[in-house]
Formats: structure tokens, C-alpha cells, sequence
């Protein structure tokens, strides 16, 4: 905890509680840490709504904060059926819980080392490479488009499940089992059984696995600062009629390892695409090799292309060409670009596309290619073309906010911390 928090303390920190062993036991020993050094303690449980019990349950961590003497909150969520349930439910636990923290920065959540040798199974059955096998950070930090960036502390990492639910036992703490937890149609716990049974074999143990990851963690540290290396090296500023996109030299991304070809291609992509997951590694292996060979491709909502001895990876417009809000000041469209020019009443937030680029005015140079120019934002009066930033001459107003992408170079170096996903 001090490491994680030290050397100043916040005045608060929050506590995510499920009212498992894990959390239930983590609550406790936050309890007297808190205690000890005077923070205030904040705790809170997501009751996602999949089981009758989970109420029952979460009323039952508001009891033991009640006799602790720290306050607690339930937030409730609603699957809507739509994409993967785990996903969704985790994606929604982080979004409620960031709306509820107000101004604590810091948010503690009870993953043990066994949760980091079922990850690294998981991951190893889908083809991950070192990336995916990395164990999970003890420090995350998660950025919002509104509002501070939170962080998510993990102090059990170190620790066993036993080693907790024992601690709970000496102490006579309370905690419910979720039946979940024994449902082989999650691949969790799948993973989570083939972990014991390897242990119990005497082959590979919880600790063995859960070091590995450690251990893939600091090649996957040492990798990112490579790429961070050959970034700093091969990086072409984009004018301000191109901002949103990257560009490499050419010969001097061809020249170095595979490797940190394929991490800056995936840290491109999602930068660009502002997407929270970096793309599958088969296809984005077909599309390195297919600019590798002078030609380009699509992929993750971007599309890269060979320009004259640069590489430029830019928006797809397939990605937008549907994507119409009204425009307002302060409207976020695509998720990366804030309208921040007061407009009239009545127009239209739309990507360029190729009747706003047959609008343009011919007797300016135009600095974006069409190509990667009809997915740039736009303004629209019905058909007709009001604005564009991509089709402006330097040092001409821009309509939107950049604030988003901030100064691209260490901005972007922070994405090299994502390889390809596994599979």
C-alpha cells in the first residue's frame, strides 16, 4: 500500500468490495491500514444484477462498513444482452465506479497472484505473446474523456486466495461464495481448475505461474521502451491539418525488429482509432507484411498507406462514414474530436467524405492527401460544406479542441505499452 500510494497520501481512498473472500479479507486490511495512517476510506459494491443473491450480499458489505465506521455505496447495473456479459459487466464497473469516486483518485481492487496465474493460462491457450502474458500492474491508471484519470491499485497481488480467506478465518469475517465461480462455462474458471490441478500434480504451481508473469512483465517493460526508442527516432510531426494521424519514415521502420515493427503498428492503430484494445495479432502480422512490401491495408477502424517514403496510418473512413451528430459546441465526435467554434444553429458533425473534399477550395494547397482527408471531421449545412480543419491553410482557426490528442509524441509513447492481442 505505501508503495503504491507513498510518499504523500491521498487524503481518501476508495475499495471496491464484491463480497467475495478476496475483497471481503482486502476490506479488512485496508480497515487497519487506513486506521493506522489516517485516510479516509471509501467503499463501494456493483451489483450487476445477474443473481437474486447479489442484493442480499451487497447489503451485507454495507453491514460490515457500517460496524467499521466507513461509509458505503451499491451501484446497480443492467446488462443490455448486447456483446460479451464479462466485458460488459467490467467495462460498466469501471464506468459506475468512476461516476460514484468524485475526486479520490485511487481505487483498490482485492486481484490476488492467483488471478494472475489463471490470466496467464487464459492467455497462453489463445497464442498470447509477451504482452499478454505480462502479469497485471500493482498501478493502473485509467483516463476518461471527462475528468481525472483514476487509478486502479492492486496491494494483494503478492498474495494467495488460501492465504486470505485464512486471515478472514482468524478473525471470524464473513464473506459469500458466488456460485458463478464453479460454472465451467466461463473460461475463468475453466482456468482457475486447471490451475489447481497442476498444482496438485506437483507440476506447475500458482506461485510458478504467477512469477512468470512477473517475469513477462519486466521483458514486456524492456520492449516498450525500445519501441519508445525507435518512436522517438522514426516519428514525423503531422502538420495541424493531419492531426489525429501518425506518420514513420519508411526506411527507418523497416530496419529495425519485427517486434517493434509490430508493437508501433498496434500502438498506432488503437491511437489512432482512440480504441481501448490493441488489434489481433494474425491480421495485423498480414498487414505489417503487407507494408513491408509497399502496399497497405485496413484494420482496427484505420487504415495505413505507403506516402512517399513515410508511412501514414489515419482513420478509416468505413470507420465513420455513418458517424452524424448535431453540431454543438463542445459535441465529441469519433470520441477524439471536441468542437470547440461556436456554430450555427442547424449543422451537421460529419466525416468529410467525397462530396465535402469535391467542395473544397481549389486554389489552396491542400496538405492532406484525399485519401486520409474524407474521414477528417466536418461541418455541414444539409449537402453543403461549411468547414473542414483538414482542408484549412496554416495558421487558420481550427474548429476543434486538440486538447484529446495533447502533444502527440508522449501521448503516443504511452500506447507503446500494448502489443497485439492474443488469437
Amino acid at each position: 500500500m505505501g508503495a503504491a500510494l507513498g510518499p504523500d497520501f491521498p487524503e481518501s481512498i476508495a475499495l471496491a468490495v464484491s463480497g467475495g473472500g478476496d475483497s471481503m479479507a482486502m476490506l479488512t486490511l485496508a480497515h487497519n491500514w487506513t486506521h493506522v495512517w489516517g485516510l479516509r476510506l471509501r467503499v463501494v459494491t456493483v451489483d450487476h444484477g445477474l443473481r437474486p443473491e447479489a442484493a442480499a450480499e451487497a447489503e451485507m458489505v454495507a453491514e460490515t462498513c457500517a460496524e467499521l465506521g466507513w461509509e458505503h455505496a451499491t451501484l446497480r447495473w443492467h446488462w443490455d444482452g448486447q456483446g460479451n456479459l464479462m466485458d460488459a459487466a467490467r467495462r460498466a464497473r469501471l464506468s459506475l465506479i468512476n461516476g460514484w469516486r468524485g475526486d479520490t483518485r485511487d481505487v483498490l481492487v482485492a486481484h490476488t497472484a492467483d488471478d494472475v496465474a489463471e490470466s496467464f493460462l487464459m492467455r497462453l491457450a489463445r497464442g498470447a505473446g509477451v504482452e499478454g502474458l505480462s502479469a497485471m500492474r500493482p498501478v493502473r491508471e485509467v483516463a476518461w474523456p471527462q475528468g481525472a484519470p483514476m487509478r486502479i491499485i492492486r496491494p494483494c497481488l503478492a498474495m494467495r486466495r488460501d492465504e486470505l480467506r485464512h486471515y478472514l478465518r482468524v478473525l471470524q469475517g464473513q464473506w459469500v461464495d458466488d456460485p458463478s465461480n464453479e460454472d465451467d462455462s466461463y473460461e475463468r474458471v475453466r482456468a482457475r481448475k486447471l490451475a489447481a490441478r497442476l498444482e496438485a500434480e506437483g507440476s506447475l504451481s500458482g506461485a510458478v505461474l504467477s512469477a512468470a508473469a512477473r517475469r513477462m512483465s519486466r521483458a514486456s517493460e524492456a520492449l516498450r521502451a525500445r519501441a519508445a526508442q525507435v518512436w522517438r527516432e522514426i516519428a514525423t510531426e503531422v502538420p495541424p491539418q493531419r492531426r489525429g494521424e501518425l506518420i514513420f519514415d519508411q526506411t527507418g521502420f523497416q530496419s529495425v525488429e519485427r517486434d517493434t515493427q509490430l508493437r508501433l503498428l498496434s500502438s498506432a492503430l488503437r491511437f489512432v482509432a482512440a480504441a481501448e484494445y490493441p488489434p489481433r495479432e494474425a491480421p495485423l502480422e498480414a498487414l505489417l507484411d503487407r507494408l513491408l512490401g509497399g502496399g497497405g491495408g485496413t484494420l482496427h477502424g484505420c487504415e495505413a498507406r505507403i506516402e512517399r517514403g513515410r508511412i501514414a496510418i489515419f482513420r478509416e473512413f468505413a470507420a465513420v462514414c455513418d458517424l452524424r451528430i448535431e453540431a454543438v459546441r463542445g459535441a465529441l465526435w469519433d470520441g477524439r474530436w471536441r468542437l470547440a467554434a461556436q456554430v450555427p444553429e442547424g449543422l451537421t458533425l460529419r466525416a468529410l467524405g467525397e462530396d465535402g473534399w469535391a467542395q473544397r477550395d481549389r486554389t489552396v494547397e491542400q496538405v492532406v492527401p484525399f485519401h486520409a482527408a474524407r474521414s477528417a471531421p466536418a461541418l455541414f449545412s444539409g449537402s453543403r460544406l461549411v468547414g473542414c480543419d483538414a482542408l484549412q491553410p496554416a495558421g487558420e482557426q481550427s474548429l476543434f479542441d486538440h486538447s484529446l490528442f495533447g502533444q502527440v509524441a508522449p501521448q503516443f509513447t504511452a500506447f507503446l505499452g500494448s502489443g497485439p492481442a492474443s488469437g
